[in-house]
Order: structure tokens, then sequence, then C-alpha cells
């Protein structure tokens, strides 16, 4: 299975397109899929993006709850009821809605960041920022790991 990897900025053109890396481009087009899958990351001042993986993981995650439960009920609507496709150009580009960019603060550029099964585009500053914070948690994490006896890392 091939994932999305690396992180590359771009500018957002006049028109308000934005070119998907070619790499991610080449993942999407094995897909098959009317468009790109975008919605508003859970957790950050994100988006999360991909094609039939990303929709696969959603699934898993909704399947694991009842139902017609609450919880289930609250995490689809937080993941696929404010998720948009958006429909990719000859050119491989896209155009973010004015929802999607006021969520994650994007104004003229951003920034694809792969994450496996999916990759996220961010505000080009807001990311760097996080990415100081993830390297400086990894890290954290390694040290507990790396430890003899150290509990397990809980998700």
């Amino acid at each position: 299975m091939d994932r999305f990897l690396s992180n590359l900025s771009t500018k957002i053109d006049a028109k308000g397109r934005v070119s998907i890396p070619a790499p991610f481009r080449a993942i999407l087009t094995q897909d098959a899929i009317p468009g790109l899958y975008v919605h508003p990351s859970l957790d950050l001042e994100a988006l999360d993006a991909g094609g039939e993986a990303l929709l696969s993981e959603i699934d898993r995650l909704l399947d694991a709850l009842p139902p017609y439960s609450t919880e289930r009920d609250s995490l689809s609507t937080a993941l696929l009821g404010v998720s948009e496709i958006l429909k990719i150009d000859s050119e491989g580009r896209v155009i973010l809605t004015e929802s999607l960019k006021a969520y994650a603060g994007i104004s003229d550029a951003v920034t694809f960041v792969g994450q496996g099964s999916k990759f996220q585009i961010w505000e080009p500053e807001r990311f760097r920022a996080h990415l100081a914070t993830a390297r400086a948690d990894a890290r954290a994490l390694k040290s507990r790991l790396a430890r003899p006896g150290a509990p397990e890392a809980s998700t």
C-alpha cells in the first residue's frame, strides 16, 4: 500500500487553486474516486485529506461503536458530516473552500504533510510550530519507550 510521506509547501494561485504534490496525486489516482476527501482535523488547526484509505480508516472507527449510539453519531458528524469532496482538475489542483481555509487559518500558502493513509493541509507557520512540538513529543515518547519497564504508550 502506498503511503503519503514527507511535506511540501506551496502557494495558492490567484484563482484560489493549490497544486497537490505529485507523489500525493499518484496515490489518489489509484483510488479512482471523484475527488479529494477533506475534513477539519478533530484535534488540530489543520485539514485531514485523502482518498479511500482515509474513508476506510473513518469507517473502521465508526464500526467499533454501536449503531445509533451517541458516540458513533458524534464521531460520524464530526468526520463525515463536515467532509467535503474537492474536485481535482486535470493539472492536479483543487480549490479549498472558504470554510476549510478559515478553519485551518490558510490564506495564500499551504503545507501538505504526509500521514500514511491520509495527509494534512496546514497553514505553513502553524505547521512549523506543530512540527517543533511533534518532534519534542516524539523524543519524549522515545525516551519513555527506551527505559526498561517503561509503561506502554497509550493511543
